[in-house]
């Protein structure tokens, strides 16, 4: 009976790895499963952790989430190439803003995440099950993007807790997934939250994955990801009046540093 029930496990296995091989399609749903139960698993397991060591929700609890995650790229032949890590040591709080391409950006966030570093997401990410319970206890700040009067008060006292509590807060601009290949228009949100607590702006950039991710031709190979952290951009002295020059600058440099990093013409 055990040898019956290795022969059809087997055969399984190799009808899975057949079809992955003929099919895009079959292989992007296979991997994009294996994704999601990695996620779940590997969230509830890092919850309990965290509750252990730390015992609450806390900032502290994003180095276990941070080792965890990390662990991710080996299942699917993912590999990054950083640099600029140098340009996260700036004394205080600070703004963190990197470009938002798909569900992977999870992967390439724990990367790279210093230390004492907190993300904004939307509210809705909450109630994803062990993966909105690991997001809470790491201190994770969410946003009801339908409502912008909600939105401006918890940004203005993210401003707030940056300096009080000396955090930096990573914020995506785009304000959604986007990935073709180039940037959309940046929300200034995060721009009035920087020159509000007066707090530098560190812009990360990562390289396409349409070379190797792409949901809309279910494309999901291994590939290599590249990474740059750029040079903080100060805010001291600014003021509201500057939000939109801010906002420019910085998706400027961002969209040629990624056209830079992708190998695509400006």
């Amino acid at each position: 009976m055990e040898l019956g029930w290795l022969l059809w496990g087997t055969a399984v296995l190799l009808l899975l790895h057949v079809l992955m091989e003929l099919s895009p399609t079959v292989n992007f749903a296979l991997r994009m499963g294996l994704y999601c139960v990695l996620c779940l698993v590997a969230s509830a397991l890092a919850a309990a952790a965290c509750l252990l060591v730390n015992g609450g929700r806390t900032v502290k609890n994003m180095r276990i989430i941070k080792n965890v995650v990390r662990t991710f790229k080996y299942f699917f032949g993912v590999r990054f190439e950083v640099k600029g890590l140098e340009n996260f040591n700036v004394e205080g709080p600070a703004l963190i803003v990197s470009n938002h391409q798909s569900v992977l950006d999870m992967m390439g966030l724990m990367e790279v995440l210093p230390d004492n570093c907190v993300q904004v997401g939307k509210k809705e990410l909450l109630y994803t099950g062990s993966v909105g319970l690991i997001m809470y206890l790491g201190g994770v700040i969410f946003i009801n993007r339908k409502s912008t009067s909600s939105a401006k008060m918890v940004m203005s006292e993210v401003a707030k807790t940056m300096v009080a509590e000396n955090v930096k807060v990573w914020v995506y601009p785009e304000g959604t997934r986007n990935c073709t290949g180039d940037l959309l228009p940046f929300k200034k949100g995060a721009f009035h939250l920087a020159i509000q607590a007066q707090v530098p702006v560190i812009p990360v950039v990562y390289s396409s994955f349409t070379t190797f991710y792409n949901p809309k031709t279910k494309l999901f190979t291994s590939g290599k990801i590249k990474v740059e952290v750029l040079p903080p951009i100060e805010t001291k002295g600014l003021t509201p009046d500057d939000v939109s020059d801010l906002t420019d600058r910085c998706f400027s440099t961002m969209r040629e540093t990624l056209f830079r990093l992708s190998g695509h013409p400006s």
